[in-house]
Formats: structure tokens, sequence, C-alpha cells
């Protein structure tokens, strides 16, 4: 009966708020607007608008209550019409993602090792070579036909050494004689080893299986020791990454830590591990360095290509996870999210109240965070008006 009374006083107010205005305008006894201005009473007229404008500030009060009162009643008899998400755990992987470019241990320029011209090239660019396979040949200006005299005089000094070594043996002979002849055919033989090592420098050979990306020197040219590069050879079948990890992932990041590599030219994925984690860190930029083989089945990742690295420095196989946009702070500086309580049927929708929960949170993959407690499977967080809803309001969900 009060709160009829109530609503029935609080609608003759707002009726009568209504008609004031019309009521100010015809009168009673004053004199109209209309009637000043043809007066041209000045103090009379600025009078009235003193009036009318407080007239005005009192009326934008009354409205501004009786609204808040009936938007507050009507919202406790209906309740705020909201969405929910019922939790389960998950399973949840965290990923740093840091950029890299693709490089091989076996990616080299091939050098001329002697002086002369290169007299014959045996490949051509784009050629898969194997290892040891000849690639060129350098003139070895003589050094051949020099191998073959120290041979006959190598052989004329083993000669001499074996016949001195049995009258050696047979005490015949000074002992200067022997040791002499001794020296004189093993100074043969080391001569001729070192230019048989001269002479192989003049035949350039793979010192790996791969491709021969670039021929940059051409037959005929004259080449020289340590200055002329003469082959680009590349082995793809051996490619990695390596990336520099902040210091903060080095207890998360190891070998064997799980990695997804994306190709952004390419549009393709793959997954690797971490092959090796530096364990030095590098104090201008406090990282270390990591290294991510590369399968490369179809020979489409070069050198240099640009990859997207995914690192997976976190694991949880019961997490629980929540949007970031359901996540409020409160005062203290501390999370809560609000959840449906005491659910209950209603005639269209399921009836319930709303529940403040404290939580604490861990990282987030995206727009959705891990909460570490607070929260449990089951559970039915407020998703849609999850920040207009208060502590104990009545609420209806959504089918």
């Amino acid at each position: 009966m009060t709160d009829h009374n109530t609503n029935t006083t609080m609608k003759n107010k707002f009726a009568y708020l209504l008609l004031l205005p019309l009521l100010i305008a015809c009168g009673g006894g004053e004199q109209s607007i209309d009637d000043l201005i043809a007066a041209g009473d000045t103090d009379a007229i600025t009078q009235r608008k003193t009036e009318l404008l407080n007239e005005k500030k009192e009326l934008e009060v009354e409205i501004s209550s009786i609204e808040k009162y009936l938007n507050d009643n009507t919202e406790q008899k209906e309740g705020s019409l909201v969405s929910v998400e019922k939790l389960t755990d998950t399973l949840f992987n965290h990923y740093i993602e840091l950029q890299g470019s693709v490089d091989t241990k076996q990616n080299i320029t091939l050098m001329a090792e002697t002086a002369g011209v290169l007299t014959n090239v045996y490949v051509t660019e784009g050629q898969r070579v194997s290892k040891g396979q000849r690639l060129a040949k350098i003139d070895d200006g003589g050094i051949a036909q020099q191998i073959e005299q120290m041979k006959v005089q190598a052989q004329l000094a083993k000669t001499t050494f074996e016949r001195q070594k049995r009258l050696w043996d047979q005490n015949i002979g000074s002992e200067i004689q022997y040791l002499q002849a001794k020296a004189n055919y093993e100074a043969q033989q080391s001569a001729i080893r070192s230019m048989q090592q001269q002479l192989a420098k003049s035949v350039v050979t793979a010192p790996f299986s791969g491709v021969i990306d670039n021929v940059i020197t051409e037959q005929g040219n004259v080449v020289s020791p340590g200055m002329t590069e003469l082959f680009r050879l590349v082995n793809l079948s051996d490619m990695y990454i390596e990336v520099e990890v902040p210091e903060t992932y080095i207890a998360s990041v190891n070998e064997g830590t799980q990695v997804v590599i994306n190709f952004p030219v390419l549009n393709e994925t793959s997954i690797s591990k971490v092959r090796q984690s530096s364990s030095f860190i590098n104090p201008a930029n406090r990282s270390f360095k990591i290294e991510v083989p590369v399968k490369n089945p179809a020979g489409n990742v070069k050198p240099n290509l640009t990859a997207k690295l995914k690192i997976n420095d976190y694991t949880s196989k019961n997490a629980i996870l929540v949007p970031l946009s359901v996540i409020s702070e409160n005062q203290d500086g501390e999370q809560y999210v609000m959840v449906a309580s005491n659910l209950s049927q209603g005639e269209e929708f399921n009836e319930a109240v709303a529940k403040r929960k404290l939580i604490k949170t861990g990282k987030t993959s995206d727009n959705m965070i891990e909460v570490t407690e607070g929260l449990a499977t089951g559970d039915l967080i407020i998703v849609e008006g999850a920040r207009s809803v208060k502590e104990d309001q009545k609420i209806r969900i959504k089918a």
C-alpha cells in the first residue's frame, strides 16, 4: 500500500512539474512577456528572466530526481539483461613473438688459394655438387713439372740412402755419410709434399655438398690468393634462425622449447624446437641468443628470408581463461569480475544476482587472460554488461 501511495504522489508531482511552465506563462495576474516587451520596461524584463531561469533550474533538479527514481525502481523490478559464459579448464600455451632471418652454416664464398689464370670452370650457376667435386682449375705455373723433376732427384736420393744404410749395417763406411744420405732423402720427400700441396691449391673443390649459387669469376681471368672470389656455394639442407631473446625469459626458453615458425612471404608455417641456447647474456641489450633449426623439404626457404617466431615460454594444461574486457579494478587496484549467482528460472529469462569476485591473473594471449586465483570451473562470468552491473544487483541472463 505504501508503494502505491508513493508512486501516486510521484506521478502527481511529475504532472504538476510538466504543467508548471504553462501556469507561469498564463500568468495568474502577472504581465505576460509580450506585455513587458511592449512596455519596454528593461528592469522588469530582466527580473522576469531571472525568475524564469531559477524556475528552470528547479525543474531540472526535480526531473533528474524523478528519472533516477524511475530508473532505479525499473531496474530492480526487471533486472539488467546480460550474457554469461560458463568457465571450463583448457590447455593454454603462451608465446613470445620475435622476428629473425634464416641463415645456414654452409653458405660460403670460395676464394682462390693460388695465383694464376683460371683455366677451367667445370660448373654452372644452380648446379648441385657433391663434397670434393672439382669446380675449377687454376694454372699451376709449372709446379706439376717441377714435381716430376723432384721425384727423379728423390729416387736418386733414395737409392743412395739405401746403399749407405746397407754399408752402415755391415759396419762399412762412415756414420756421417750414412746420416747425410738419410737427410738428403728425407729433404727431397718433404720438398715433394710441399710442392704437391701447392699444386692441390690450383684445383678448386667443393668443401661440402650444395648448390653453386653464383659463379663470380669467369674462365680466363687472372686470380689472386685470398682476394679473388670464385664461387658462392650454399647448402639449403641445414637452415636455422638465430634470434636474441630478452633475459627475462632465460628460465623459460631453453633447448627443446617449442617454436612456431611463420614465413609471411611464403605463407608457410612449421613447428620446430630450440636447438641451442646461449649461456652468455649480451650486456648491451640484456638478451641471449637461441638457434632454431628450419625444415626445408621443398627448398623454398632461402638464406636471409624473414621469419616470425612464436616461442612457447609457458604452458598450463588446466587453465581458466576469461576475456580481458570483463576484468575491472577497484579503488585498491585489485582485479575482479562479475559472476551470476543464485540462478533461478523465470518466465522468459534465467534470473540471478550479480556478485563480484576478486581474482589474480597470469599471462595474456589473443585478448584472453589466465585467471590463477578466484575462479573455478563452472562459474558463470558476466560477459556482456559486465561493467554496468553492480554488486547484489538483480540480472536477467540472455538465453
